[in-house]
C-alpha cells in the first residue's frame, strides 16, 4: 500500500508542476501530450511494480530476474510509444522525447526507490 500512496503523491506533485509550467510558459517547455504521458507512466509503473511484487512474493531468490523483466517491459513500452508518436507526428518531436524521458526517469527512480525500501524490510525480517 505504501507504493500506491507514494505513487499518488508523486503523480500529484507532477500534475501540480506541469500545471504551473503550462500556466507560466504555455507549451514552450511542456508538450501538449504530457497528460497522456503521465497516464502512461502511472499504468506502466503500476504494472512493472506488480511484476516485481510477484517475483518477491513467489520466488525471492530470483527477484533480480523479475526486476530486470519489469525494466525490460518498461523500456519496450517506452520505445513503442516513441516510435508511434514519431510515425504519426512530425512536429515537436524533441520536446516530446525530452518530456517523455524526464517522466521515464522520474517514475523509474521512484520504482527503484520503492523496490529497495521493500527489500530492506524483507532483509530485516530474515536477519
Amino acid at each position: 500500500m505504501k507504493f500506491f500512496r507514494g505513487m499518488l503523491l508523486l503523480t500529484g506533485l507532477l500534475v501540480l508542476l506541469v500545471t504551473v509550467l503550462v500556466a507560466t510558459t504555455g507549451e514552450q517547455l511542456v508538450h501538449s501530450y504530457v497528460w497522456y504521458m503521465l497516464g502512461f507512466f502511472v499504468f506502466v509503473t503500476s504494472f512493472t511494480h506488480y511484476i516485481g511484487h510477484l517475483g518477491l512474493k513467489h520466488d525471492a531468490g530470483n527477484l533480480h530476474a523479475y526486476f530486470y523483466a519489469s525494466m525490460g517491459v518498461r523500456m519496450v513500452f517506452a520505445i513503442i510509444v516513441i516510435f508511434v508518436y514519431r510515425y504519426f507526428h512530425d512536429e515537436k518531436i524533441v520536446q516530446f522525447v525530452i518530456n517523455f524521458f524526464a517522466l521515464y526517469f522520474i517514475y523509474a527512480g521512484f520504482e527503484i526507490y520503492a523496490l529497495l525500501s521493500n527489500l530492506r524490510q524483507n532483509s530485516k525480517k530474515h536477519a
